[in-house]
């Protein structure tokens, strides 16, 4: 006997003792289960602007947990030891019942809890118990993924959820079917669908040769600015990493991209170079609002939540203090 797993949008079919793509979810006794519930590859306090989430409660500190393993299989992947290659990782890593880790991340003191570093969703029923608790505790849940889900238990998740950092890889399908072994639709849908509800900004590692086209950053970010164009856009200099020996981005070239998209876009960020764009300025008046350097976060211009300058509300702007 066979069961489909309806997580994620490869919908593997498992059969018995054998694991999907994610290689976390398996079929026993006819009955799909997570045998790595609960297993925490890492854990830390990071600056919330490390996720990256430049708007949401920018210079506070986030507790953070990673898991194995992945429902993409991007060959550039720069976590892959704990998405990809994990198999003799597992036991580095430490299980925390649903209330042992939200009670760890009420204890660090952060304003809440990221589940971040390799892909959570795919740990969906973890998941959705800890986001359940966590926001009993008042804490905020952070999701830091690549949107690959279904539209059922994204939707149960997005219950919970108060803010996203989403990767949109590409806006070209068949590099999406071919370097990563996935679909792109299913990323724009979530990514829409998370838009209506919470708080959200997308991330574009940029690939030379691979996704570094003006053209294909701008239909990304013709793409966000179709939902809101108060959407954060972090453009994130790649590295050679795993599969891929490709030189690193040219932060010229970075930057070129940057201006090209802020032309559509409120809020356009670099990232993974030294300096670049990463001050926050009103939209409404082009006051400076935050200064950053690394992650050293200054709210400059800011009084209580509306712009020093214009005193206009952040919130109707995408900035949440």
């Amino acid at each position: 006997m066979s069961i489909r797993c309806g997580i994620c949008p490869h919908n593997c079919l498992l059969e018995e003792n054998k694991f999907g793509i994610c290689g976390t979810r398996k079929l026993k006794n006819n009955e799909i289960e997570l045998p790595f519930y609960g297993l925490i590859s890492a854990a830390a306090i990071d600056p919330v602007e490390k996720k990256p989430l430049y708007h949401f409660h920018p210079s506070k500190t986030v507790f953070s947990v990673g898991f194995f393993g992945c429902s993409l299989s991007c060959p550039f992947c720069q976590n892959h030891s704990i998405s990809k290659d994990f198999k003799t990782r597992i036991s580095s890593g430490s299980f925390y019942k649903p209330e042992e880790l939200i009670s760890k991340a009420a204890d660090s003191g952060s304003f809440g809890i990221a589940y971040t570093y390799s892909e959570p969703l795919i740990h969906f029923e973890y998941l959705f118990d800890c986001m359940k608790l966590a926001k009993k505790r008042g804490l905020k849940n952070i999701l830091v993924t690549n949107g690959y889900i279904n539209e059922t238990p994204g939707n149960k998740l997005l219950e919970y959820t108060d803010a996203l950092n989403i990767d949109l890889k590409s806006f070209d399908e068949d590099f999406y079917k071919q370097e990563l072994k996935g679909k792109l639709e299913p990323v724009l849908n979530f990514i829409q669908k998370a838009a209506s509800r919470v708080h959200i900004e997308v991330t574009t590692l940029i690939i030379p040769g691979k996704n570094d086209s003006e053209e294909e950053i701008l239909q990304c970010a013709d793409f966000l600015s179709s939902i809101n164009p108060g959407i954060p856009y972090h453009l994130s200099a790649y590295y050679p990493s795993y599969k891929y020996y490709i030189n690193p981005t040219d932060p010229r070239d970075l930057m070129k991209l940057a201006e090209a998209a802020s032309a559509k876009l409120d809020f356009v960020y670099t990232g993974n170079i030294y300096g670049g764009q990463q001050d926050t300025f009103c939209s409404s008046c082009g006051n400076l609002l935050i200064k950053r350097s690394g992650y050293k976060t200054l709210l400059q211009g800011i009084s209580g939540d509306k712009c020093s300058a214009c005193g206009i509300d952040l919130n109707t702007i995408n900035i949440h203090i």
